[in-house]
């Protein structure tokens, strides 16, 4: 069985946990400055190009949500026509089902995976493997996140985490009890790191007849899925087994190949820092005596349709998965990506979760709150999503919940308050006449504020009443 996120407390803590890691800070903060600083110089060379090419990609994301069930429908006729199966999952439980059905009908207990988020948003190794099939990524950081018993940490670079020692030691402790054994001798040099992780995974790839994979993209139109990555791993997946199995959400959608050029230029881009992909693959269906002869297509909802209905909510579906956003993010950078709880982290997971969970916990009414409204993901964002508006659009939600009824009364003294000018003169006034008894410290939670700040000093005379006198003085 696969690490879960099940048992993770709320950010808040798991983020006090985070940041007394100085070793995973300062991983991630390497890392995390590399492909930020790559990123802005690849989108540099585009000038104003890059800021068109944005608006296209939200627009074009966009109208898709707005009429999903039509393109997705068609979706389905496509990728019939072309000679695959498509099936309807409702919910995690319904999709690993499905799977683990279509793996057992191949008669094969192992299978190889392209790195998929939807799949380890579902926990699909952990329910092959009560079925008893095991489930063996190929993706270099999801291999080392495997062999090592851990969770991603990041949306690109799963393994960002870990240092080079530490994945050498994992390879030397782990590699053998999954297949090829890592060589004696291996050192932490990164190239020597990849290539122990080519010959583990050879063998895997020229024996193993079935593949799990999903994809960034589904072409509406054509039934053609597509696949980015950086290795060349997911395409020996694609094209090796006998059968192929993608495990797709609803939210990737393009309606045309036309459309589908405008995220060949954005994700790249923002994921890696690169004008191009390195291994673009693409597969529409099933060739006789080319490639797997069997294909089936999983369309995934597992709450997407409940975001699709909140209007400010639903700019999370545009995601593209490109991982910019937890490269800009103060926080992010500081806590890592196991303090968000979900296979999610960063500013995009700190709203997609929730709304995908429909905040269901105290995990999820947490993740809201891990930002600083800074805005730095919505400049970075590929396809524009309005991080910091749905953040606070969720604060609201969670607000107006069961368990906060001290804040919700703070808040309507505050607005009774500011909507009278004799109410807010006499609070200011008062707040005058007392500015030499504040504390330096607030009792209680608010306390929590003032651990890490000073509270501000109380002027002795409000700006409207300084105002009023010089206005009088003047006429």
């Amino acid at each position: 069985m696969s690490a879960t996120f099940l048992g993770i407390p709320p950010f808040p803590e798991a983020a006090r946990a985070a940041v007394d890691d100085s070793r995973t800070r300062h991983n991630l903060r390497r890392a995390t400055h590399t492909i930020r600083d790559k990123r802005a110089s690849v989108v540099g060379e585009l000038n104003d190009d890059w800021q068109l090419l944005r608006a296209e990609g939200a627009a074009v994301k966009e109208h898709t949500l707005r009429h999903l069930d039509r393109y997705l429908e068609q979706l389905e006729e496509s990728v019939t026509r072309a000679g695959g199966r498509v099936h309807w999952a409702a919910d995690a439980e319904e999709a690993n089902a499905i799977v683990t059905r279509l793996v057992k009908a191949t008669g094969e207990t192992d299978v190889v995976k392209v790195k998929s988020m939807a799949t380890q948003e579902i926990e699909l190794n952990n329910a092959l493997a009560e079925a008893g099939i095991t489930a063996y990524e190929t993706d270099l950081a999801e291999l080392i996140v495997q062999l090592g018993d851990d969770l991603p940490s990041h949306i690109l670079v799963p393994a960002i985490h870990l240092g080079r020692a530490q994945i050498r030691e994992i390879f030397l402790d782990q590699m053998a009890e999954w297949g090829t054994p890592a060589p004696p001798g291996l050192t932490d040099d990164p190239r020597a790191l990849a290539e122990a992780a080519r010959l583990h995974l050879r063998e895997r790839f020229l024996r193993t007849r079935t593949a799990i994979s999903g994809a960034n993209f589904a072409v509406a139109d054509s039934g053609t899925l597509v696949v980015l990555e950086s290795e060349g791993n997911g395409r020996m997946c694609l094209t090796l087994p006998q059968t192929l199995i993608s495990v797709v959400g609803i939210e990737k959608i393009v309606p045309t190949w036309s459309d589908l050029e405008v995220f060949m230029q954005l994700l790249p881009r923002s994921s890696t820092g690169e004008r191009m992909n390195p291994y673009t693959s693409t597969w529409t269906g099933v060739t006789p005596g080319d490639g797997p002869q069997e294909f089936h297509l999983v369309l995934l909802d597992n709450g997407r349709t409940d975001v699709l209905a909140d209007t400010v909510g639903r700019q999370a579906l545009r995601c593209i998965r490109c991982s910019a956003c937890l490269n800009t993010c103060p926080v992010y950078e500081r806590t890592g990506g196991h303090a968000y709880g979900s296979v999610y982290p960063g500013p995009i997971g700190a709203i997609l979760t929730p709304q995908l969970r429909g905040m269901s916990s105290a995990v999820d009414e947490a993740l809201p709150y891990a930002s600083s409204l800074c805005g730095a993901c919505y400049e970075v964002c590929p396809v524009a999503i309005d991080i910091p508006e749905v953040l606070v659009h969720l604060r609201e939600e969670v607000s107006a919940g069961r368990g906060h009824l001290g804040e919700k009364a703070l808040m309507a003294g505050a607005e009774a308050v500011f909507s009278s000018s004799r109410a807010l003169g006499a609070a200011q006034r008062a707040a005058g006449l007392g500015r030499n008894l504040v504390p330096g410290h607030l009792p209680g939670t608010a306390g929590e504020w003032t651990d890490t700040r000073d509270v501000p000093d109380v002027p002795a005379e409000s700006f409207r009443s300084w105002w009023n006198k010089r206005g009088k003085g003047q006429r």
